[in-house]
């Protein structure tokens, strides 16, 4: 199993923890668990989140 996998579903069950259902608990889930995929796919080195955010290189 991969990082990004297992923030995936740390993010998901964050989202169920937080959320009680309905609409924006669906909505809640969804976003925490992109987020989680994205940082565990930052740490396998899958993701440039660098690049996403538009960091700059100063120097």
């Amino acid at each position: 199993m991969t990082t990004s996998t297992i923030g995936l579903i740390a993010g998901l069950l964050l989202a169920i923890a937080a959320a009680a259902g309905g609409f924006t608990g669906f909505l809640i889930a969804v976003v925490l668990g992109g987020a989680g995929y994205l940082v565990g796919g930052h740490f396998d080195g899958e993701v440039d989140l660098g690049a996403l955010v538009g960091r700059r290189d100063r120097g």
